[in-house]
């Protein structure tokens, strides 16, 4: 498994690492019936996608499908919200090649792209795995409801060992909440009640909308609203070259 590679203070707060003190029987009870409340989440068995030799260039898409399309029902904004070019990640916490991007690719994209605020990222759920797949995007979700999406979704890949093997369990789930320091109360309600089910479902309707079969599928799109789709863990010069041809658009 990749090495962590640091996180950006300025993006996101660090990860507060406890022992799984503040955990309550009661809570864990609770937590663990995630399973039977997301059953009725449809599951797509559908491969993840492998890695392409090149980006395709899509066709320019209206600014209307742009936002009803590639940026609802999403995470909030990593970055400045201004930026002229957004990055639009679909993914599933539990895919092999997703794992392999955040641990490999996305550190870089946010030194020197997201940080200095020429590009804006947004996460988007295509959750086509397994169940835990579901619980794993509730968690995130409910993470966001205290401000912490994004240190959620790192420490979901941070704890990525496979597909379907149980890292994402509920009782794991419960634990990275304490770990980042949420209210778990708060985090609990939102879990049980499912508060987040019609986004993370509306979400992977979006990707199958843009012909995604697979994960991780990314869009990049420019300041004039240009779309280019870039498939698979390709690596950061691959990105590079396109937010640089995008940005000279800007000059």
């Amino acid at each position: 498994m990749s090495v962590q590679k640091p996180k950006l203070a300025s993006l996101k707060n660090e990860i507060l690492i406890h022992g799984p003190s503040l955990a309550i029987g009661a809570v864990i009870a609770a937590v663990s019936i995630l399973v039977s409340f997301v059953a009725f989440s449809a599951i797509n068995n559908e491969p993840e996608l492998v890695i392409e030799p090149a980006p395709k260039i899509q066709d320019v898409i209206q600014p209307s499908v742009i936002s009803s399309t590639f940026t609802a029902n999403g995470s909030p904004i990593l970055g400045d919200s201004n930026a002229p070019i957004t990055l639009v990640e679909f993914g599933d916490y539990q895919c092999h090649f997703c794992n392999v991007h955040f641990h490999n690719t996305e550190h870089d994209l946010l030194v020197n792209y997201i940080e200095t605020g020429k590009v804006k990222m947004i996460f988007k759920d295509f959750t086509i795995i397994g169940p835990d797949s579901i619980n794993a995007a509730h968690g995130a979700h409910c993470a966001d409801d205290q401000g912490k999406f994004w240190q959620y979704h790192d420490i979901l890949y941070n704890n990525w060992t496979g597909e379907n093997n149980g890292w994402a369990s509920s009782d794991n789930l419960l634990r990275f909440a304490q770990e980042i320091e949420l209210d778990i109360d708060q985090w609990s309600d939102c879990m049980i009640n499912a508060k987040y089910s019609q986004i993370i479902t509306d979400s992977s309707k979006d990707a199958r909308d843009l012909g995604i079969t697979g994960t991780p599928a990314f869009f990049v799109i420019g300041p004039d609203n240009t779309i280019t789709k870039i498939s698979g863990a390709q690596p950061y010069e691959n990105f590079e070259k396109i937010f640089n041809s995008e940005l000279e658009k800007l000059s």
